[in-house]
């Protein structure tokens, strides 16, 4: 099967995108409001790089106890992590601001989370939002032979343990970014020609890759180490607590949106074809979690409206909460899914249980 062979449906005699995408730009219309971030995003993004940078410029400038440090490291991973969901995410979707400026820089801050703007943008907003849960098309869902994410990967052994494992993994998602990822991705999209946007040019794109990443290693480890002369291993340990800390947030939020009992994992038939509309796909493999949460609500980026947020990508996060209501009564007009758990914790138990069922059923064996 080709990845490049994929189309979805065009047939929508009910034309439900039609009708929901009327009613969200009329709610936009009618209360003179844009689209994009707000007061609200800007005064987030100021505390959530406070929160990440912070405690890294004191602890540089001031001696603290060692358990003062490890609790700035934790907080760092906190910043981080909320950095990656409310800015960086926004803004390389184009929806933090109107002006491409804006959004251009404050999408930048993907570097200092370890990653390549480029790459997240190809696999997220170009394979991940247009296949999204499709195997071997949505990269998201693929996690080599050590997990089991899909009833369509194939079946190994250790599956079996996944659900007892898989959480000690999902930690070492920045971790990834930093050290292999990105290079595998910038060879492996680069060859395929795939861009979000204007192809960049390969030389161009390697050398901001490469510059970026020793930019980062000099910055986190190298400065602390040879110039505030702070013991290397409690940089080292305390780099390892930042990245683990983001990595495990990041990872968990993702899984609960698309790795889950509610979300199907469709797969195109012999001609390439998937039965659904592009809009309608994605009410079937996204699911809301803990929308009634102010605190999920806040620090996740709006990344728990994930139906919200496929549908409309280019809205900004703020406004799902109230776009929301629209999707879900557009959708249960149409006799269409509206995937949600109540709550964060539902959401985790259901993770977590998928993810046994996968490792335990070798009759779920890709054929």
């Amino acid at each position: 099967m080709q990845k490049e062979t994929i189309r979805f449906s065009r047939k929508d005699s009910a034309q439900f995108f039609r009708t929901l995408n009327k009613r969200v730009n009329d709610y936009f219309k009618e209360n003179g409001i844009k689209k994009t971030g707000n007061w609200k995003l800007h005064l987030k993004a100021i505390v959530m790089f406070s929160l990440y940078l912070t405690p890294y410029f004191l602890m540089l400038s001031m001696d603290f106890p060692t358990w003062v440090q490890f609790l700035f490291t934790i907080l760092m991973g906190v910043g981080m992590a909320g950095v990656g969901m409310n800015v960086m995410h926004d803004a390389n979707h184009g929806s933090y601001s109107t002006k491409k400026w804006v959004n251009k820089i404050m999408g930048s801050s993907m570097y200092l989370l370890a990653g390549n703007v480029y790459n997240w943008q190809v696999q997220h907003n170009v394979l991940h939002h247009t296949y999204t849960n499709i195997h071997e098309h949505d990269e998201d869902m693929e996690a080599g032979r050590v997990l089991r994410f899909s009833k369509h990967a194939k079946w190994k052994k250790h599956h079996r343990f996944q659900h007892w494992y898989s959480v000690f993994l999902y930690g070492l998602l920045t971790f990834n970014w930093a050290i292999t990822t990105d290079f595998k991705q910038m060879y492996k999209y680069t060859k395929r020609k795939l861009s979000f946007g204007k192809f960049p040019n390969p030389v161009l794109n390697w050398s901001t890759l490469a510059i970026t990443k020793a930019l980062y290693f000099v910055v986190w480890i190298v400065l602390p180490i040879l110039f505030f002369d702070i013991p290397w291993w409690h940089v080292l340990i305390g780099f390892f607590i930042m990245h683990y800390v983001a990595g495990l947030i990041l990872s968990i939020v993702f899984q609960l949106a698309h790795i889950v009992d509610e979300a199907e994992t469709p797969l195109p038939d012999e001609s390439g074809s998937m039965k659904n509309t592009w809009a309608i796909h994605q009410l079937f493999t996204t699911v809301n979690f803990g929308t009634k949460n102010k605190i999920v609500n806040w620090f996740t980026g709006g990344l728990n409206h994930q139906v919200e947020h496929h549908i409309f990508p280019h809205i900004s996060h703020v406004h799902y909460t109230k776009i929301a209501k629209i999707v879900k009564q557009t959708a249960k007009e149409f006799n269409l899914p509206y995937n949600e758990y109540q709550t964060t914790r539902k959401a985790i138990i259901s993770h977590f249980k998928h993810l046994r069922e996968l490792g335990q059923k070798p009759s779920l064996q890709y054929q």
